[in-house]
């Protein structure tokens, strides 16, 4: 695997984490990301290999959502007060993500989970460095609005 390879496989793996929740899920469908990218020696001369890695990723992520379409809690759950604190402002969190739609929910976290530069969102996404700011403004806008509803309910 080339340098540039190996520096994106972290990324590709907390893009994954953030989306499924499951540290052995995501180990897997990063590694089955770089498996279909490796597989296609079309895909190594482009020069998009970031944009190509994130949506091979993404479809992967999709895809294992329409097959394991729920959610078990874990057995093990503490009754501590910070623990139900944090659990809650993750489900809000989690729900708030969820109303947003895919781009701008990919947009968040490709600058806020991978710390992706706001040059390389706006080549991913096809769209100017100024309207990927604007997009992330109203979309945290939007977050912050959502999650302040939920807790004061």
């Amino acid at each position: 695997m080339s340098s540039e390879l190996s520096e994106q496989y972290d990324k590709i793996y907390r893009y994954c984490y953030v989306r499924v929740h499951s540290r052995e899920t995501a180990e897997d469908l990063t590694q089955e990301t770089f498996l279909r990218y490796l597989e296609h020696p079309q895909y190594s001369s482009s020069s998009k290999t970031m944009q190509l890695l994130y949506t091979i990723a993404g479809n992967l992520c999709t895809d294992h959502f329409r097959k394991h379409s729920t959610e078990e809690l874990p057995e093990d759950l503490s009754s501590d007060e910070d623990l139900e604190r944090s659990a809650i402002s993750g489900i809000t969190l989690r729900q708030a993500l969820s109303s947003l739609d895919k781009q701008d929910r990919d947009m968040v976290l490709l600058r806020y989970v991978n710390e992706e530069p706001i040059g390389v969102i706006s080549q991913l996404m096809g769209i100017s460095r100024f309207a990927v700011n604007r997009r992330l403004s109203a979309v945290l806008k939007k977050l912050r609005e959502s999650m302040g509803k939920e807790e004061s309910d």
